[in-house]
C-alpha cells in the first residue's frame, strides 16, 4: 500500500470515528434530555403535563400485567372482587387530575380511611388529644394485635392506623348519637374526595359479620380507658366507615387534598386546617402501610396509606397526591401492583419530599 492509500484509508478510518461519535452524541443527548427532566423533577421543578401523564401511562403497562398477591379473604366479600381491576389517578394541587385504567370499579376504602377520620378528630379536640389518648408510635405488630393493646393498657404508645387505635379514634369523633357521628364521618369523607361517597353495603354486612376480633378490641380499649363508653357503637361505625366506596380517581382527591394543606383542590373547601395537616402526615409516614411503612418510607419518602380493598394514597406535599386501586395484595396487606406504580411515578417526577436540592447561597436561591 503507498503512503497516499494509507492516508486514504485513515481518512476513511477518521471520518467512520466521527460518525460513529455523532451518533452516540445524539443518544447520549437523548439519554442526557430524560436525565435533564429527572435532575428538574428532583430539584424541585414542575413537571409538565404530558411528563405526568407519560409518567402514569408507563407505570401502567409496566404492571398491568403483574400478578402477584392475592385478594384479602378473611372479609368473604372482598374476596369477590375482580383481581384485575387497576385504576391509577393523579391530582395537583392546582386542580389537574390524570388518570388512566380502571376509574369506574368502587372498592371499600378500608383502613385508608383511618386518615380522615384522624383528620376530624384533630381538627375537632386538636392533636393533644390523639397524642394522649391513642399514642403516634408504630407498634411493630400486626394491624389487629390484641398484644398491642396488652402491652399499652397504661399509656399512650399505639396510633390511630391500627385497629386498636382507629377504633379508639373513631369513638373520639363528636355526634350526639351513632346517627350524627356516622354523618360527621361520613361527611368528612366527602369533603376530602370532593363529591358524596356512600357505603357498600354488602362489604359493610359481610365485615359486620366476621369482626369479632375487632369487637375484641374495641371492648380492650374500652375497659383500658382509651374508649370512653359504649365499644359497641364504636366498632360498628368503624366497621361502616371501611365500607365507603371508592375509585381511584376519589382517594387521589382525597390525597391532593392533604398535599395541598387540607384544601380540596376542585371545590376549594378547606377540609382540615392547614396547621393540622403536618400530624396526619407524620402518622401516615410512620405506619400508613402496615408492617412495611418503615420499608415503604425508605423507598419512596412518601407519607401513605393502604386498605386491604386494594387501594393505596400518597402524599407528595405541594405537590400531589396520588392513588391506585388494584386488590391483590402481599403479605403485608399493601396492594402489590400499587406500591410499585406509586414508586416509579414519584421516582419521574421528583414527588420523595426527602430528596435534597442543591441551594445556591450567592444567588439565593434553590435549585
Amino acid at each position: 500500500m503507498t503512503t497516499a492509500g494509507k492516508r486514504r484509508v485513515n481518512g476513511r478510518i477518521v471520518l467512520t470515528l466521527v460518525a460513529l461519535s455523532l451518533a452516540t452524541a445524539g443518544v447520549a443527548a437523548d439519554a442526557g434530555a430524560q436525565a435533564a427532566v429527572a435532575r428538574q423533577a428532583r430539584a424541585g421543578g414542575t413537571p409538565t403535563a404530558a411528563e405526568v401523564q407519560r409518567a402514569i401511562d408507563q407505570a401502567y403497562a409496566k404492571y398491568k400485567g403483574l400478578n402477584e398477591g392475592k385478594n384479602a379473604d378473611y372479609i368473604p366479600a372482598l374476596a369477590k372482587v375482580d383481581p384485575n381491576v387497576f385504576g391509577i389517578a393523579l391530582v395537583t394541587p392546582d386542580g389537574k387530575v390524570y388518570t388512566v385504567g380502571d376509574l369506574n370499579t368502587q372498592v371499600s376504602i378500608q383502613s385508608i380511611s383511618k386518615v380522615f377520620t384522624l383528620a376530624r378528630v384533630i381538627q375537632d379536640e386538636g392533636e393533644a388529644a390523639v397524642l394522649n389518648n391513642i399514642g403516634v408510635d408504630a407498634t411493630g405488630m400486626k394491624f389487629n394485635s390484641i398484644v398491642a393493646v396488652e402491652l399499652d393498657r397504661n399509656k399512650a404508645e399505639i396510633n390511630p392506623l391500627v385497629n386498636a387505635g382507629a377504633i379508639t379514634t373513631t369513638s373520639m369523633v363528636k355526634g350526639g348519637s351513632a346517627e350524627a357521628v356516622w354523618n360527621n364521618i361520613l361527611q368528612t369523607h366527602n369533603d376530602f374526595a370532593g363529591r358524596q361517597l356512600s357505603v357498600l353495603e354488602d362489604v359493610y354486612k359481610s365485615e359486620a359479620e366476621t369482626n369479632q376480633r375487632n369487637q375484641a378490641i374495641g371492648a380492650l380499649m374500652f375497659a383500658y380507658g382509651k374508649i370512653k363508653a359504649n365499644p359497641a357503637q364504636a366498632v360498628d361505625i368503624y366497621t361502616r366507615q371501611c365500607a365507603i366506596g371508592v375509585n381511584a380517581k376519589d382517594l387521589a382527591m382525597m390525597a391532593a387534598t392533604l398535599a395541598n394543606g387540607g384544601k380540596n383542590p376542585i371545590t376549594g373547601k378547606q377540609a382540615i386546617d392547614q396547621k393540622h395537616v403536618p400530624a396526619v402526615l407524620a402518622v401516615m409516614a410512620t405506619a400508613g402501610l402496615y408492617d412495611d411503612s418503615g420499608k415503604w418510607l425508605y423507598r419512596t419518602g412518601l407519607p401513605a396509606k393502604s386498605g386491604v380493598g386494594g387501594g393505596i394514597i400518597a402524599v407528595s406535599p405541594g405537590k400531589f397526591g396520588i392513588a391506585v386501586v388494584s386488590p391483590p395484595l402481599d403479605e403485608a396487606g399493601n396492594s402489590v401492583r400499587a406500591q410499585n406504580a406509586i414508586a416509579d411515578i414519584s421516582n419521574a417526577l421528583g414527588g420523595n419530599p426527602y430528596a435534597p436540592r442543591a441551594m445556591n447561597m450567592a444567588a439565593g436561591d434553590v435549585r
